[in-house]
């Protein structure tokens, strides 16, 4: 079942009902309050256990026009005697930042979605010269903006993270205040015409760096410098965070899984795209979905991990249907998962070579989110699968730009250049990055086969014979036939394929 963000509380005994925007006391009447109390009172129930700044209620409540800081503060004393809050357990204040209300365990609402979390806190002015602070403060506007355009990452507003501007940092009690899982910390200096950033990710429960990295640029264009580092940071946050949360689901107890930590196990199985992984992944898959049958991410990978099975084990057409089946919902109308449909997308193309209209579902999920990799990755795929080469070899390098040289779907975009290289007839390219997918996902046979077929078009047949051997220890019921039936290409670019691959030895 969906999970939905609840619109009923029961707080010390007071019935708030965010639809009717009514509150009831425990004989049922009517606990009378302005309407500016009751927007300020819905916002912080959307938004339990984190610390909201002033400046965000007053934007939030009075959108723009201007108050006091009397206004806000009324409008608090109104909430906290309509909930009879004298202790101010619930509703309780974060000297000279906000306020924070939290929910007692009696109360009827279940917490936020489960989802990894993440506040981005103004970067440091190394220059101390006021007229820098803009740029680090555009560039953390800009991380912010992309970054909360990752599925499955909720990203805290400017206002909230903005309050830890001037003061010291204890990166533990700050993740508790903000309630996010991680933090984004980073330094600006600029020296000369050249400008370096500094940026790590931070686990807010133990205070360890889980990522760090350096970027430089020429400041000519101050701008596009702000463009290119955001990209740079966000491409390298994404895959991060991901692994992060793995890790974190991984050191669970089985009892205590719900459908994301299910889903964030399967991704490692389902990412070695090999039969026995295969499986492995579909079983956790199917469990999230058990739990939440509108979890749209678990839907994509479920209906890759069902392709991957029909190719590599036995063309059923039961395992067809149900990677079908699970690409349509992740392609609805209604779906806002760029991962999820860029997945969907991509098993399409290959099970039914429907290339337009996949090319125009890409572009939406690139629209949603034009710094992911993983999307980047499979339309570099398909676009290289219809011929499209030109657009393969410019999101192909784009997915790398933007992925750490361990991400895992690295073998995407590079299978995407080797196809394109092989096509061309530029072998010495096509045997590069088939031997950099093959390095990056050594259980995927597709990979060794382009590495065999790229070898033997530069006339290496000695490597080429190697890379067959390598090839059928990963997969000892590889044949060509089967390789052929697949069908993913027209049918006269299968035959060179074909020939290649048997002029190496294969069966």
């Amino acid at each position: 079942m969906e999970h939905r963000p609840p619109t009923v509380f029961s707080i010390n005994g007071v019935r708030v009902d965010l639809s009717s925007e009514s509150l009831r006391g425990p004989d049922g009447e009517i606990a009378p309050v302005r309407p500016q109390a009751f927007a300020t009172l819905r916002y912080l129930l959307q938004n339990p256990d984190r610390l909201v700044t002033k400046t965000e209620l007053m934007d939030v409540v009075w959108r723009g026009t201007s108050v006091t800081d009397d206004s806000l503060v009324q409008c608090i004393h109104e909430i906290r005697r309509a909930l009879r809050d004298e202790r101010h357990d619930v509703l309780q204040t974060v000297s000279r930042r906000g306020y924070r209300i939290v929910l007692p365990e009696k109360a009827s609402a279940p917490t936020p979605a489960n989802k990894a979390s993440l506040a981005v806190l103004p970067f440091t002015n190394l220059n101390r010269d006021p007229e820098q602070d803009y740029f680090a403060d555009g560039l953390v506007e800009d991380l912010i903006t992309s970054l909360a355009r990752i599925p499955g990452l909720l990203v805290i507003a400017r206002n909230s993270s903005f309050a830890y501007r001037s003061e010291p940092r204890d990166v533990r009690s700050v993740a508790e205040e903000l309630g996010v899982r991680y933090l984004l910390e980073g330094s600006v200096r600029r020296s000369a015409n050249q400008i370096r950033i500094n940026g790590q990710l931070v686990d807010g429960a133990s205070a360890g760096h889980i990522w760090t990295g350096k970027f430089n640029g020429a400041a000519a264009d101050i701008f596009d410098l702000q463009d290119q580092l955001t990209e740079q940071i966000v491409g390298a946050i994404e895959p991060s965070v991901r692994r992060a949360e793995i890790d974190r689901a991984r050191r669970k107890r089985p009892n205590s899984l719900d459908a994301y930590d299910l889903y964030l196990r399967a991704l490692p199985h389902a990412n070695a795209n090999s039969p026995a992984e295969t499986d492995e992944a579909l079983r956790l898959l199917h469990l999230s979905l058990e739990l939440d049958h509108g979890y749209l991410a678990a839907h994509g990978y479920a209906a890759w991990c069902h392709e991957q099975r029909y190719f590599r084990a036995g063309f059923h057409p039961e395992d067809r249907d149900a990677a079908l089946a699970h690409a349509d919902i992740v392609l609805g109308i209604n779906s806002d998962d760029p991962n999820a449909i860029s997945m969907g997308a991509f098993i399409r193309a290959i099970l039914t070579r429907d290339y337009d209209g996949v090319i125009a579902a890409l572009d939406r999920a690139l629209a949603m989110n034009g710094n992911s990799a993983l999307a980047l990755g499979f339309s570099a795929l398909v676009s290289s699968h219809s011929e499209r080469y030109h657009r393969a070899v410019d999101h192909a390098q784009k997915a790398l730009r933007l992925s750490p040289l361990d991400d895992p779907l690295n073998y995407h975009p590079y299978c995407a250049l080797a196809v394109t290289y092989l096509f061309a007839g530029q072998f010495p390219e096509a045997v590069k990055y088939s031997a950099l997918a093959v390095q990056a996902n050594p259980s995927f046979s597709v990979a060794h086969a382009y590495l065999v077929a790229s070898q033997v078009g530069l006339g290496n047949m000695e490597a080429a014979q190697s890379a067959a051997s390598r090839l059928l220890e990963v997969a000892p019921t590889f044949s060509v036939g089967a390789f052929v039936q697949m069908g993913v290409f027209r049918a006269a670019l299968y035959e060179g394929l074909a020939a290649a691959l048997r002029k190496a030895g294969l069966p």
